[in-house]
């Protein structure tokens, strides 16, 4: 039985999880003086990804205690290929701002030749990147605007076994339509709000040293209606709650424990399988590209798989529909953290 947090503070006096569980609001409120760890232990991010039938672009923000760190990345469908960027910066242990809510409160951040602002707007977010080096100085530069936030979301608060001041607490907005472009390597490449479609990945916590995360998510259309799904598992104590949830028209449907397939070899050598132990995500994703990067300083270790590519499967709904879904743009990752 997975428990349906209330609202209220995140944290107790001692600095541990008040009421672990999911939500499909922010129903639980972030302070960072409620967490009784050191500064440089606790992490913050926002990550968007922008998908279309044709290409993809994520941005990151993140202060990770020790580490800041600034991420672009555009990945070309049809050529299969992925281009990372990304900047540093020492010990900024919260001095990024990076705020404690995900519907308020603006991230701005410029280091190491990128800039990057994430802005909340009458009816919606801004997403603004410069980054002349992007691509070898091809550059990428541009606005999008994120709008029609869905009714529902994904939020999950999950303890860690054996460590009681860690925690994870995530929000996952799926199915925002975009609208505005990018000039990559001098081309202009425009996103409609009619195939383009965003996903927040707002995560705050303090974590244990070692873990391996799998994440896909997907957002789209399906006739017609707005369609898409968040799933993962990996970390942390998840008996109070998966973070698995399907969104139709923006409303959410929840799902039980859905187990991730992978291919044996290489992360994009052939489909991977998902299902669930209620047997309501049955899904084969077939890759495109894989979006790998690998940071390995021995103490501070990170090897990332982000695989996009196309979702085709079935999904039942809380009603009992039966939704038949094929080449679902998407995208789907094994990450492995030491920090």
């Amino acid at each position: 039985m997975q428990h349906r947090m209330g609202e209220g503070p995140l944290h107790d006096a001692k600095g541990r999880l008040a009421e672990p569980g999911w939500a499909t609001a922010e129903v639980k409120r972030y302070s960072r003086a409620g967490v009784k760890a050191p500064k440089w232990r606790l992490k913050e991010w926002d990550y968007y990804c922008v998908t279309t039938e044709d290409f993809a672009l994520a941005l990151t923000v993140a202060d990770n205690g020790y580490m800041g760190f600034l991420g672009t990345a555009w990945m070309d469908f049809a050529a299969r290929t992925a281009v990372n960027d990304a900047a540093t910066t020492g010990f900024p242990m919260g001095r990024m701002g990076l705020p404690a809510s995900a519907d308020a409160g603006d991230v701005k951040a410029a280091f190491g030749g990128i800039a990057l602002e994430f802005r909340h707007e009458a009816g919606g977010r801004r997403l603004i990147v410069d980054d002349p080096g992007f691509g070898r100085g091809r550059g990428l530069k541009g606005e999008i605007f994120l709008s029609d936030a869905p009714r529902d979301r994904m939020v999950i608060a999950t303890p860690f076994p054996n460590a009681p001041r860690a925690f994870y607490y995530n929000q996952k907005i799926n199915c925002l339509r975009a609208e505005g472009e990018v000039v990559l390597g001098g081309e202009t490449r425009r996103f409609s709000p009619d195939s383009a479609f965003a996903v927040l990945d707002w995560g705050r916590g303090v974590w244990t040293y070692d873990n391996t995360w799998y994440w896909g998510s997907a957002s789209g259309l399906h006739d017609g209606r707005r369609f898409g799904f968040n799933i993962g598992h990996g970390f942390g104590d998840t008996s109070a709650a998966s973070e698995n949830m399907v969104f139709v028209d923006g409303i959410a449907h929840k799902l039980g424990e859905v187990t991730f397939h992978l291919p044996q070899g290489a992360h994009d050598s052939g489909p991977w399988r998902f299902t669930s132990d209620d047997g309501r995500f049955e899904m084969t994703f077939t890759p495109i590209v894989d979006r790998a990067s690998a940071t390995d300083l021995r103490i501070i270790r990170s090897i990332q798989h982000q695989v996009f590519g196309r979702f085709s499967g079935e999904v039942v709904l809380d009603d009992g529909q039966r939704l038949s879904i094929r080449d679902l743009v998407g995208f789907a990752e094994e990450v492995e953290n030491r920090w």
